[in-house]
């Protein structure tokens, strides 16, 4: 039997090419399941713009993050399953 090692890490992250952000958002929704556009704001003290441009990447580029709802208010994003 294998058992596959926890990919989802800091070092691993970051050897994908991930930014920090990405990085700590990543692990923040492995732990708490969710996160909005504003929480990430909020957390990393960025413009909306770069919220949107780095949860984008995790959705389109990384494919780690599915975005739940459209767009605006209500959105969040998952760890993809």
């Amino acid at each position: 039997m294998t058992i596959l090692k926890d990919m989802l890490n800091k070092e691993h992250l970051k050897k994908l090419g991930l930014n920090e952000r990405q990085v700590k958002a990543t692990l923040f929704v492995k732990e708490k399941e969710k996160k909005s556009n504003s929480e990430y704001q909020e957390l990393y003290d960025v413009s909306k713009a770069t919220a949107t441009r780095d949860l984008t990447e995790l959705v389109k580029k990384w494919e780690l993050f599915d975005k739940i709802g459209l767009t605006g208010a209500g959105t969040i994003y998952k760890l993809k399953k």
